[in-house]
Parts: C-alpha cells; sequence; structure tokens
C-alpha cells in the first residue's frame, strides 16, 4: 500500500533526493513512499540516500519514460 507518491519528473540531480527527503519527513514509520521522476541518476540517488538513513528500497524500475521508485521509510524510535 502506497501511503505518498512524490512526483519528482522532470527536476535533475540533486532535486529528486531533496524532494525525496522532504516528503520522507512529513511521513511516518513503516509508510511507504513512490517515488516517480525522469533523472536516470536518481537509480543511484535516492537508494544511496535510503540506505545512508536507514530507508529500504522495495523495488527501483526504469520504465523507459520514467523511473519509479518505492521507499518504505523507517524513523528511529
Amino acid at each position: 500500500m502506497v501511503n505518498a507518491t512524490l512526483d519528482a519528473r522532470f527536476l535533475l540531480c540533486p532535486l529528486p533526493v531533496i524532494r525525496c527527503q522532504d516528503k520522507a519527513a512529513t511521513l511516518q514509520h513503516g509508510d511507504i513512499l513512490e517515488v516517480i521522476c525522469t533523472d536516470p541518476g536518481a537509480l543511484q540517488d535516492i537508494p544511496m540516500w535510503s540506505r545512508m538513513h536507514g530507508h529500504s528500497i522495495l523495488s527501483a524500475e526504469d520504465l523507459g519514460d520514467e523511473i519509479r521508485i518505492i521507499v518504505q521509510i523507517h524513523l528511529e524510535p
């Protein structure tokens, strides 16, 4: 179940990651964030940001004209 969707299409690095971080800050532990973007660098940048902050990547797909990344948010208690 997706709790939030972030439309980061047509934004270039580092904006998709910054917007992802801003959106994640509004979510609860265990929530699912769907990120839709077009910057190919996001396939590396968002998973790296997720690992650094303890979040999990559930899937990352290059769909040709856009990229879809599903992140599960993990917050420290």
